[in-house]
């Protein structure tokens, strides 16, 4: 894996009047993505302006000029999420694919959470593990692809609220989830996310979860040695009965037996 050097990376608010500026083009590439407020990015000669959930993407020797003006109340100060990093990595990654430098992403909990593993490890004294750092990186910028894939601008308001709702159920779907919880999350009342989510991926909310809950459970009847009891729990299905209920609803057998057949076709060397 080629490395990535990453020069700083953080989370800033800008309450006040803020500009970075780079006229003689940049040292660095760099990521940003406004995660609250409203800021204004040059792109092809104009002033831009950058919402929540965009996401803006410049290489090394781009002319950068990127400003914050005062927020008004009750408008939020300007607050995103950057890295300004070089190396081979970075150069790899860019020269890959076309991306555009403006782009609207869904909201997801896990990008962010992966955003503040890098952040985390870079404020450490040494300046973070080099190679651990690399990989944080390198994971986070497959999942901006992900989501410049599934959320590419043209889409409607309505695919950012389903794509932020899948999200929200991939996060969760270990823990008790309500349908009050995804709406909420998404900013929707409960019928209207039920309906929109229906809309885009043919199952109901609480049908994906489940299908997460025992895509999980598979995965670990395959490779845990966690009792039937602690697979129901550990994957959200709460009590054994349940699942056993649905487990053989669906495979025609239950769990206990299903994972002896596993192991005897594993130790056998079948697939």
């Amino acid at each position: 894996m080629n490395t990535i050097h990453v020069q700083l990376c953080g989370y800033h608010q800008h309450p006040e009047p803020f500009r970075h500026y780079f006229p003689g083009g940049l040292e660095t590439y760099i990521i940003r993505l406004q995660f609250e407020g409203v800021s204004q990015v040059l792109i092809a000669g104009e002033f831009i302006p950058v919402e929540p959930g965009d996401l803006i993407l410049f290489k090394q020797g781009d002319l950068y000029d990127l400003r914050i003006e005062q927020a008004e109340e009750p408008v939020k100060a300007s607050g995103d999420y950057f890295i300004m990093s070089t190396g081979p990595g970075m150069d790899e990654w860019w020269s890959n694919r076309i991306r555009p430098t403006k782009v609207k992403i869904a909201e997801d909990s896990k990008l962010i959470t992966q955003w503040h593993q890098l952040i985390a490890e870079k404020r450490r004294l040494d300046g973070g593990d080099p190679m651990l750092v690399t990989l944080l990186v390198h994971t986070l910028l497959v999942m901006l692809d992900r989501a410049i894939d599934e959320a590419p601008s043209a889409r409607s308001s309505s695919t950012f609220h389903a794509i932020r709702m899948r999200n929200y159920i991939e996060a969760n779907a270990s823990r008790p989830l309500r349908l009050e919880d995804v709406a909420r999350d998404s900013g929707l009342s409960v019928s209207r996310a039920v309906h929109l989510f229906k809309e885009h991926y043919g199952s109901s909310i609480i049908g994906y979860a489940q299908q997460i809950r025992m895509a999980h459970a598979l995965e670990l009847l395959h490779h845990s040695p966690l009792s039937l009891e602690q697979i129901a729990a550990e994957t959200g299905l709460g009590s054994y009965a349940y699942f056993h209920r649905i487990f053989r609803a669906q495979h025609g057998i239950s769990p206990g037996a299903y994972r002896k057949k596993h192991a005897a076709k594993a130790w056998r060397g079948e697939s």
